[in-house]
């Protein structure tokens, strides 16, 4: 597709990503809506603490406006939190302006459907050929779309949602929790307090430019120094948008989303909540395989992106599933991936098995991963990932391993890279294939 990747439409704010795409996005997501429904839409807006946010959000606004269509903005709410309050206020979709992980110059648009869903393949390609088509025939009068309140605080209903779906409460935990100066500052502090957790939140001072600036689930160094103080039982760090999570136990050893995913579904599979199995991706890593395998819980894997895991789980009525990177979707609770639902959830496990942190996380082998980015413009990624020399060096990686490792070069659906993964059980030979293979990647660029 032109503008949607694998979530929503991601580029540098007023550049790749500026005005005239949002307005565009926004008057095709008004105009497809009241085709479908037949009758005024309502969409809400949430965001996160970029310094873009408000720009684009009067962009989007204007857009749906000027297609007839109602707006109720949010304001500063984890991704996961619009999605909720979409399907929960009975709004006809949802919009949050986020590049997640992403440094704070980029930022990104995600639409949710008004049951609370990622959007589809299907749906993107309609808005794509509206945004494309031409024409903007413009409201006037009654017809224009305006300002709609939301009903009650939707932070409060947000936080009430989570906490009422603990099933312990954490009286008497200390943990540390790093809200990236992201959207997490707007609901972590409530969240913590409502379900009884002795709570210290880093990192949750936003000043529009630092959002993931070396804090956050992708910088997570401070919070593992914090960790090794040996004042807390477990740490939680967000990204920016607060959709993933990872853990840090009490050693200062990293809980990836794979290792929380082998504890939640230990967990439900022992409560008898479990349902069906696992949905991972590509990237899932060999030890979680192996953990569920010994606990007869059957797992399946969908290309890398968590919509595509969710679309799987509907498929089989599947209720968890999840990427290494800490997007985890508990579908009984959630209809995207939730870092602070993954948190409440995981928190409750460690607290309900009276065993440490660093016990449970080690309960996992992990076989030994190596991920490399290799910087390409987004026009060129998908080419580059498609050359032969590329994809030759990919099969070389799946010959050396035979069964006992696995690789794979693909374009980032979200960042200006080709990423080389590289797994197997000989760390030695892992990271001379990983290089290698982004040593391929890198001269391939240089040839474009």
């Amino acid at each position: 597709m032109k503008y949607f990747g694998t979530d929503g439409i991601r580029g540098v704010a007023n550049q790749e990503l500026d005005v005239w795409l949002a307005y565009r996005a926004g008057f095709a997501l008004g105009s497809l809506l009241e085709q479908e429904k037949g009758c005024r839409p309502w969409v809400l807006i949430g965001r996160d603490t970029r310094i873009s946010g408000g720009m684009l959000e009067a962009a989007l606004t204007a857009g749906l406006c000027s297609a007839g269509a109602d707006v109720t903005s949010l304001g500063i709410l984890p991704t996961p939190a619009v999605a909720y309050l979409t399907a929960q206020g009975e709004a006809d979709a949802g919009i949050v302006i986020s590049a997640s992980h992403n440094p704070f110059a980029d930022n990104g648009i995600k639409i949710f459907g008004g049951e609370g869903y990622k959007l589809t393949d299907q749906e993107e390609e309609r808005l794509e050929a509206i945004m494309d088509g031409g024409s903007f025939p413009k409201r006037t009068g009654e017809q224009l779309g305006g300002a709609k309140a939301f009903s009650g605080d939707p932070a409060d209903c947000y936080v009430r949602h989570l906490a009422e779906s603990a099933p312990c409460r954490l009286t008497g935990m200390r943990i540390a929790v790093d809200c990236a100066n992201g959207a997490a500052t707007a609901t972590a502090e409530a969240l913590f307090r409502a379900i009884g957790a002795d709570a210290k939140l880093i990192h949750r001072e936003p000043d529009g430019i630092n959002i993931n600036q070396d804090c956050g689930s992708t910088h997570i160094e401070s919070l593992q120094d914090l960790m090794r103080t040996g004042r807390y039982a477990a740490g939680v760090a967000f990204d920016g948008d607060a959709d993933r999570c990872l853990l840090v136990d009490e050693t200062g050893e990293i809980m990836d989303g794979d290792h929380l995913i082998g504890l939640l579904a230990d967990g439900l599979k022992r409560s008898g909540r479990m349902k069906g199995g696992v949905v991972g991706t590509i990237l899932t890593n060999l030890g979680l395989h192996d953990f569920l395998k010994e606990r007869n819980i059957p797992i399946l894997t969908t290309q890398v992106g968590d919509r595509y895991v969710l679309e799987k789980m509907r498929e089989q009525g599947w209720n968890l599933g999840g990427e290494q990177s800490g997007h985890v979707i508990l579908s009984d609770f959630a209809t995207t991936g939730d870092g602070q639902l993954t948190a409440v959830q995981a928190l409750c496990a460690i607290k309900m098995s009276g065993k440490p942190a660093s016990e449970l996380n080690q309960a996992m082998e992990t076989y030994p991963q190596v991920s490399i980015n290799v910087p390409v413009e987004n026009r060129l990624k998908q080419q580059v990932a498609g050359l032969p020399q590329v994809q030759a060096a990919a099969e070389e990686i799946r010959q050396r391993f035979g069964g006992q490792g696995r690789g794979g070069i693909r374009p980032s659906g979200t960042e200006p890279k080709v990423r080389v993964m590289v797994e197997g059980r000989d760390k030695a030979l892992v990271e001379q294939l990983a290089q290698q293979a982004a040593q391929t990647v890198r001269e391939a660029v240089t040839q474009m």
